[in-house]
């Protein structure tokens, strides 16, 4: 398959063509030439999802393939199967949706944003394709390091350079715990292909205590990079900071891509060694997804600042998808692809329309806005109609990913999990609709209960031109966005359990990287399937969301006296907890290093003592 490198090659090429032409390419030559490279690359991810669901693809870089006689594999090769293409195309439709943002966006922009971000593009679509270890640490540093980048783009401010900084040293901190983990493993196995490191590692190499390290190490830069709890404060200080187009691309897909990383290590690299501890990895993946999706529900309900509650949103939303996979189950972890696929295009569309209410108002801050402008109510139509994504709700296709993995929970006598997921969906989407209600339509007086003591986040206005309209460059990917989140399940959802089950699959992969004898499809000890229709609980607890959904964003709409039962008893509840929390983002990085550390020693410790 030769398109194979195309999604990484086509980028680079054309980024540095941009920065060879910066002092002479007109901007609009800049902004058609990166869309142009976008959408070619998701005409390709999405031709390579298409060949890779008939069979694995391998694409070895120089023809450096395993001999005959040894099937040891010294090349770099991509590995290439319907997860990780697909996670691709939604890399590449984000871009495009970015580029096509942009185009109106910026008052001066030259030709370092479109280098940049086409290298973010070129470092996601190799580490979604990649089938080494160690070139997975080399694309997780380039898109760490074009992050930070786009990140602190606009670095005549403060505020941007902060962001940046948070981002680049805990993010840098990430990369060399996970580099670690990937030298334990050479030393172990003297290979960094991970289906030859997963064989060797399951022939009993190395004892439970060296796995536990070397697991340990090489996960904990991806839980750095999908903001899980306590590795989670980068994020809001970034996100509330960065342009908006990076916005789309930081909590529409890049934390998403630390999941699928860990995803990949563990079931090609350490399920099958790991057996004896899978209870105890199930443990941790369960811990760590309910308190990430629990206080980043929290966080984002106590926001006044838009960008800044999306992104603690991000963060809760990121705990519901871990919380897929750590059932370790291909029915949930269909379900989970499902979810990232809605939730990312839902988070993006959002994120365009804090950029354009940042355009018309110069604010995004709820209390800064409070007005009603007939021009603005189909972007707060939109907003709802996000909000009502979030919440995992038909017919959006988040809604077919949380049913899937709550039918998977339910079924290892998890049921419990569901009140996690209904927590989650109900405070963040509340969150969003209090936001709309109170900034947009001018509802509610004074200062919600609920916000009370959020940070002011004042910004420079990004765009050019009249701030009386909003360009159709702005407004319309937002609308495709939210009805690609609702399309996208027709042609994959009842395909997902089967790629889930093959992902889960060790032995396919070592068949299609190695040579060794082409073994059929493995099927895992529990099938996939895919619940067509939806049982009385589920509805029950679609039920409880709309429900809690409208009460919590009526709440914050209209506080009630300071004396009154429903104003204690929600203080106590919500306001309280907010309060002692809120001190923990501190925006200092030395906290959030402390915290880092603190959270792989407690995790290693939870995986000692269960294994």
């Amino acid at each position: 398959m030769q398109f194979a490198p195309l999604p990484v090659v086509i980028p680079l090429i054309v980024a540095a063509a941009m920065a060879a032409g910066s002092g002479f390419l007109h901007r609009r030559v800049l902004d058609l030439g990166a869309l142009a490279t976008s959408a070619a690359v998701l005409a390709i991810t999405l031709h390579l999802t298409a060949v890779s669901s008939k069979g694995v693809i391998v694409y070895w870089f120089g023809g450096w393939q395993p001999v005959a006689y040894s099937h040891f594999p010294i090349g770099i090769c991509f590995m290439i199967d319907p997860f990780g293409a697909g996670l691709a195309s939604l890399v590449s439709l984000l871009v495009l949706a970015a580029f096509t943002f942009s185009w109106s966006y910026f008052e001066s922009v030259k030709a370092l944003y479109h280098t940049v971000m086409l290298v973010f593009l070129a470092a996601m679509c190799g580490l979604c394709l990649t089938g080494d270890l160690f070139n997975l640490f080399v694309w997780f540093e380039l898109m760490t390091a074009a992050g930070v980048a786009l990140c602190g783009y606009k670095s005549e401010e403060s505020q941007p350079l902060q962001g940046a900084l948070n981002f680049a040293v805990t993010n840098t901190i990430g990369a060399f715990t996970s580099l670690i983990g990937v030298g334990l493993l050479y030393s172990c196995t003297g290979s960094l292909n991970m289906a030859e490191v997963g064989a060797t590692l399951s022939r009993g190499s190395s004892g439970h205590s060296f796995l536990i390290v070397g697991f340990l190490f090489l996960i904990a830069g991806f839980l750095v990079k999908s903001a899980t709890v306590p590795f989670h404060f980068w994020l809001a200080d970034a996100h509330a900071v960065a342009p908006t187009p990076v916005c789309i691309l930081f909590s529409g897909v890049m934390v998403e891509l630390g999941l699928y990383a860990i995803a990949r290590i563990y079931w090609i690299v350490f399920a099958a060694a790991s057996q004896p501890m899978m209870n105890a990895i199930r443990t941790l993946f369960l811990t760590v997804a309910v308190l990430t999706a629990i206080l980043g529900a929290l966080y984002c309900y106590g926001q006044r600042h838009l960008k800044r509650m999306l992104a603690f949103s991000t963060i809760s939303h990121v705990g519901l998808m871990l919380l897929a996979f750590g059932l370790l189950d291909p029915t949930a972890l269909a379900g989970g692809a499902l979810y990232l696929l809605g939730h990312g295009m839902i988070k993006a569309s959002l994120f365009i329309g804090a950029g354009i209410l940042l355009h018309r108002f110069r604010s995004v801050d709820e209390y800064d806005l409070g007005r009603v402008n007939r021009q603005i109510i189909p972007i707060a139509l939109m907003m709802i109609a996000g909000a009502w994504g979030l919440a995992g709700l038909p017919p959006f296709a988040t809604y077919f990913g949380a049913e899937q993995f709550e039918h998977a929970a339910a079924e290892q006598h998890l049921t419990w999990l569901a009140g996690v997921i209904a927590f989650s969906e109900i405070m963040t989407s509340a969150a969003v609709l209090r936001f709309t209600g109170r900034a947009l339509f001018n509802l509610g007086r004074g200062y919600s209960i609920a916000s009370r003591g959020a940070p002011h986040i004042h910004m420079e206005v990004e765009t050019h031109g009249k701030h009386s309209r909003v360009p159709a460059f702005m407004w319309l990917p937002m609308a495709l966005l939210l009805l690609a989140a609702i399309f996208v399940t027709i042609p994959i959802r009842h395909s997902a359990a089967h790629y889930a089950a093959q992902f889960e699959s060790a032995p396919v992969y070592e068949s299609a990287v190695l040579g060794q004898n082409p073994s059929q499809f493995v099927p895992p000890q529990r099938p996939a399937v895919i619940h067509d229709e939806s049982t009385s609980s589920t509805w029950w607890t679609r039920i409880v969301v709309v429900v809690g959904m409208f009460f919590f964003a009526l709440l914050g709409i209209f506080p009630r006296r300071r004396n009154s039962v429903v104003s204690r008893a929600l203080y106590r509840a919500i306001g309280y907890p907010l309060l002692r929390l809120r001190p923990l983002q501190s925006g200092r990085v030395g906290d959030y290093v402390a915290w880092m550390a603190f959270g792989i020693g407690a995790y290693g410790a939870v995986l000692l003592l269960l294994r």
